[in-house]
């Protein structure tokens, strides 16, 4: 399957974090119709280019929020590994609360689906999509596992999409449209 800016999303369920304590929140992608959607794919829990990754949109979560958009981040981790990350110690490298569910692809499909899954490590690359309300992928950015992705240049994004209008390099909000 080839993903592709401007055609539907493809469809997802998993598992959430949404529930912390059950873990029994199935998440899909119907669920955020009417919203944005920032769809984040990130390698593996307990990493380190990750955390700080997954602690950055929890930071802008409120942001995000103001302009009707949601964040879900996903790995092919188990929603098991997912809870004792959040849960584990700062000292052990653990995430503390997030205010956003993180999803897991531990049958890998949906990475395969948003090609983005390393099929020989079994883990996902730096995916990231911006669907909009009625589920159209407008925005994606794939990167390798090294280098983690700007909470703040997605915002700049999203807000530039929600304009309706011809944007610019360096378009900043609040600044005029072509």
């Amino acid at each position: 399957m080839s993903v592709k800016v401007g055609q539907k999303a493809p469809h997802f369920t998993m598992s959430t974090t949404e529930d912390i304590e059950t873990l029994e929140h199935v998440i899909k992608l119907e669920d955020y119709q009417g919203k944005w959607l920032v769809l984040f794919f990130y390698p593996l829990d307990f990493t380190f280019v990750c955390p700080t990754e997954i602690k950055g949109f929890n930071s802008k979560l409120d942001e995000f929020k103001k302009i009707n958009a949601e964040i879900l981040g996903v790995s092919t981790d188990s929603v098991y590994s997912h809870r004792a990350w959040i849960k584990a110690s700062k000292e052990d490298g653990g995430l503390g609360e997030l205010n956003y569910p993180l999803a897991s692809d531990i049958t890998k499909q949906v990475s395969r689906d948003y090609d983005v899954l390393i099929e020989e490590k079994g883990v996902s690359l730096r995916g990231l999509f911006i669907i909009d309300p009625e589920g159209i992928i407008r925005y994606q950015i794939v990167s390798d596992l090294n280098v983690g992705r700007s909470a703040d240049e997605i915002l700049r994004v999203l807000k530039a999409f929600q304009t309706g209008g011809l944007c610019p390099m360096d378009w900043q909000p609040g600044e005029k449209t072509l």
